[in-house]
């Protein structure tokens, strides 16, 4: 699904070591009681955000069961395809985009184990040259790319005129320093070394990369956790939240 358009930036968004991290992981990505459990509890709460923008935008039926039917979707940052499957379930013609050629490995063997026609491929998005999707997502990725303008401008790039872009990242506070870092990894929920709390995001500082980027933040909602919830979308953006943006006009 890639073509002939030049790359975005010379600039590479790829840190080495994060993909090192991650393509650590690829092995057991799809055990929920592996190292990436916190993913697989988090991905139930993304798919309803998902699932609700999709409808809004395209003023789909919420009880279809293929509402991205006919729809090219693209996921930065895909690990083993975690959130690529229940996309392509959805309908949708999805292509999934990681730096560490693991988790592409381990993305594409899972999905032909599952019947899903999914194009994974490595890569720098900044240097691939992908445009004209309308779904583009980049999940808990930002936080870890080497330049963040650069990445938001790739995503931009890739996505169609008329297009919708869902990101979520933790926010950068007090909470989410303590919780996610000091208390998630700590623990053992996350794998240790997965985040640097100074890379995480405020919700005012990704409206500007969008502005900047030429597209506009729309809906915003936190991602929280409470014992008797779990994991759940909330007004509550202190520890992590989920958004949507538009190209501008």
């Amino acid at each position: 699904m890639s073509n002939a358009t030049p790359p975005v930036s010379a600039a590479t968004t790829i840190r080495p070591d994060e993909a090192a991290h991650f393509g650590a992981l690829a092995a057991n990505w799809w055990d929920p009681k592996g190292s990436s459990a916190m993913l697989h509890r988090l991905n139930p709460v993304r798919l309803g955000f998902i699932r609700h923008a999709v409808d809004a935008h395209w003023h789909t039926d919420s009880r279809a069961l293929k509402p991205l039917a006919g729809r090219r979707v693209l996921d930065v940052g895909c690990g083993a395809g975690l959130l690529c499957e229940p996309l392509a379930r959805l309908g949708g013609a999805v292509t999934g985009v990681d730096a560490a050629l693991e988790n592409v490995s381990a993305a594409q063997a899972h999905a032909e184990g599952s019947g899903l026609a999914i194009e994974y491929r490595c890569g720098d998005v900044a240097a691939l040259g992908l445009a004209g999707f309308d779904l583009v997502c980049a999940l808990e990725v930002i936080e870890h790319v080497a330049d963040k303008p650069a990445f938001i401008a790739a995503l931009a790039a890739a996505l169609a005129p008329d297009g919708l872009m869902i990101l979520s990242t933790p926010n950068r506070t007090a909470r989410s320093r303590l919780l996610l870092v000091e208390g998630a990894e700590w623990l053992g929920a996350i794998p240790r070394g997965t985040h640097d709390w100074q890379d995480f995001v405020t919700p005012q500082e990704l409206a500007e990369l969008l502005t900047d980027a030429g597209l506009t933040l729309s809906a915003a909602q936190g991602i929280a956790w409470s014992p008797a919830k779990g994991l759940h979308l909330t007004s509550d953006l202190s520890l992590n939240y989920i958004v949507t943006a538009l190209h501008r006009g």
